[in-house]
């Protein structure tokens, strides 16, 4: 299969700068997600990988080769859409072999490939079937294995799962897992919005912004370690709490005084004297609080909203900004009522520090 590398990679429409020098090494074998807000460029970076956009300018190689001036079909490339675009009038079977009916390969070829991909994504009952008898996953599942037909140096997803309904997702999602486990040495890029796909899926997630690589790293590195403000409040569901803070001291118990806590909040973080007395931001994942029941509080305040799903409990406390609630995901339904006052902990080593640019303070690495 292939390596993927992108160096200083841009592309414009017009006057407008869309992807904004990117450099980007993806390792023969890995699954790589490219994640971010509505309009950051992730799509239009796949894109350009697939050749279904010109290159304004940079390198892409694929396998070592430069292919910027390369077209798609030559490129070793298979690209799976939201939309499952299958052929109506054909088969499960015939959808899957019909690429490679077109570059004439031979009938026992064709059908040794599309009995492996069937057999892979468990299809092999259905390969008789028209796509109008099939459920949306299943189609999905067919427009992945016409893909993995081709034999492919690199597979490219845009958004595959996102016109399936939950649960649909969630099987799909099951199937590129497995998918991804059988074919350990095929490189694959993968772009969504949904926050699960890419924690479950990713060896290592993108994170774009506005064009611009903001981090890249595996999915716990991102979530326990995020660089700055943005990719804290990105990665991870429900969002990071963040509120301002003055910064007081520095050492590996670093203080801070969060807008709306009690006191001052310790933390692990090694933070410079030169830091002290600046504004930054103090931020900690709504999963990361609890009731403080004797522990150092960080907020108090009076519960507006109690979301009770059962395996866990949202708390959206108003600490002094309404506008701007806490939130808290506390294990399993827990007897609070709204317009109860309650005050919430979390353990040092939890507990972020960005400074005003938005740029974290780094506590130390650990293994993930």
């Amino acid at each position: 299969m292939a390596a993927v590398e992108l160096s200083n990679l841009k592309k414009s429409f017009g006057s407008i700068d869309v992807i904004k020098g990117v450099d980007l090494d993806i390792q023969q074998g890995e699954f790589v997600v490219f994640v971010g807000p509505s309009g950051c460029g992730k799509s239009t970076l796949l894109r350009l990988i697939a050749g279904l956009e010109e290159i304004t300018s940079g390198t892409l190689k694929i396998a070592g080769d430069v292919v910027n001036e390369v077209p798609p079909s030559k490129r070793g490339i298979a690209m799976v859409f939201q939309s499952y675009a299958l052929y109506p009038h054909m088969s499960v079977y015939n959808n899957m072999a019909f690429g490679m009916k077109l570059a004439r390969a031979s009938k026992d070829e064709i059908d040794k490939r599309v009995t492996n991909a069937a057999d892979m994504l468990q299809l092999t009952p259905l390969l008789t079937r028209l796509p109008k008898q099939l459920s949306g996953g299943q189609r999905q599942r067919v427009a992945i294995g016409r893909a993995i037909v081709r034999d492919p140096r690199v597979f490219l997803f845009d958004e595959p799962l996102s016109n399936l309904d939950a649960a649909l997702r969630v099987a799909t999602r099951i199937e590129i897992s497995r998918l991804n486990e059988r074919m350990v040495d095929t490189t694959m890029i993968y772009v969504t919005h949904d926050q699960v796909e890419a924690m479950t899926l990713a060896d290592r997630i993108v994170v774009l912004n506005a064009g611009i690589i903001e981090q890249v790293g595996s999915p716990m590195e991102l979530y326990l370690h995020p660089d700055n403000l943005f990719v804290a409040q990105f990665i991870g569901s429900p969002a990071m709490n963040v509120v301002p803070c003055t910064i007081e001291a520095g050492g590996k118990a670093a203080v801070v005084k969060p807008q709306g806590g009690e006191g001052s909040v310790h933390t692990e973080i090694a933070i410079p004297d030169s830091a002290k007395g600046s504004k930054g931001m103090v931020g900690v994942r709504p999963e990361d609080l609890g009731l403080a029941d004797g522990r150092e509080t960080i907020f108090t305040g009076t519960v507006d909203i109690v979301e009770k799903l059962g395996e866990v409990t949202l708390l959206y406390v108003n600490c002094g900004n309404p506008d701007e609630p806490i939130l808290a995901k506390l294990d399993g339904i827990a007897n609070i009522k709204r317009g109860e006052t309650v005050s919430l902990a979390a353990a040092a080593s939890d507990i972020h520090v960005f400074d005003e640019k938005g740029i974290a303070f780094k506590r130390k690495t650990t293994e993930h």
